[in-house]
């Protein structure tokens, strides 16, 4: 009954069944172990983020460049600040509300300059609300972050915004709005001034349980889903063609007849028994 199971069309059969199910399992626990990865991210960027609360702050040039075990840490940086290139950052939400940024330029002895967010203010970026920075040499201390992605905040480009704001920060967007080089990482303050809210640090990128994460989740389910069609069909064409070899070897019809006749064999089987 299931000598069927040796023809040419068979054997293509299944191989693709055989390759197919063992790359949706990897597929699937691939996805599964990402999801888990970015679990692990998060816990660490949680468990990194209390500590560097308590932490002592440390030197900037010890924590560059910013990357997942430095990102939120406090650090320190003295020099001057550039009251003259005051930025503004527009858009930015804190405590559920929509206000922007106070980023000024601080002019370090290494010769870059650090972008430092002071603080937020609420409403619409407007200059004459934002207070002018201390003069002289400043030391500051805050939590360091690593440069934004271009259009992070739904701006694509500088040139679409007033004179003075930029909509991320990052050297790749300051570098037309100040004629010097610039660090690629920027620090909130931890302490503001002049009625301004401190901006808390946020989690470096890739560490958050975000949409992408459940994505690959998603698609673990998917790939296994997958697999088990795979099998089901396999079952399924199996079951068919066994019924075709019993209903051949039983005369319903006849046995020349192959499965892509299924129709045709059927309805002239019925009309012979019914004469």
């Amino acid at each position: 009954m299931y000598r069927f199971l040796l023809t040419p069309r068979w054997w293509g059969i299944n191989v693709f069944v055989l390759l197919a199910i063992p790359f949706c399992v990897f597929m699937g626990s691939w996805q599964l172990s990402r999801f888990e990865d970015r679990i692990q991210d998060h816990r660490t960027a949680s468990e990194q983020a209390a500590a560097a609360k308590t932490a002592a702050a440390r030197p900037l040039a010890e924590l560059l460049p910013v990357d997942k075990r430095t990102s939120g840490r406090q650090a320190t940086a003295t020099g001057r600040y550039d009251s003259g290139r005051q930025l503004l950052v527009p858009d930015r939400e804190l405590d559920d509300r929509r206000g922007f940024y106070v980023l000024t330029m601080l002019r370090t002895d290494g010769g870059k300059a650090l972008p430092v967010v002071r603080g937020w203010l609420p409403g619409t970026a407007d200059a004459a609300k934002a207070p002018a920075p201390p003069t002289g040499e400043v030391t500051v201390t805050g939590a360091l972050q690593a440069s934004e992605s271009p259009g992070s905040n739904g701006v694509s480009t500088v040139g679409g915004l007033p004179a003075g704001q930029t909509g991320a920060i990052s050297s790749a967007a300051l570098v037309n709005l100040v004629p010097y080089d610039v660090y690629n990482a920027w620090i909130t303050l931890t302490k503001t001034d002049s009625g301004m809210k401190a901006v808390p640090a946020t989690a470096a990128q890739g560490t958050g349980l975000d949409l992408k994460a459940f994505q690959n989740l998603g698609y673990t389910g998917e790939w296994f889903v997958f697999a088990g069609f795979v099998v089901f069909m396999w079952f399924r064409l199996l079951r068919r063609e066994a019924e075709f070899a019993r209903d051949a070897e039983l005369g319903i019809f006849p046995p020349e007849t192959d499965a892509t006749g299924e129709a045709e064999a059927r309805v002239e089987a019925e009309a012979e028994a019914k004469s």
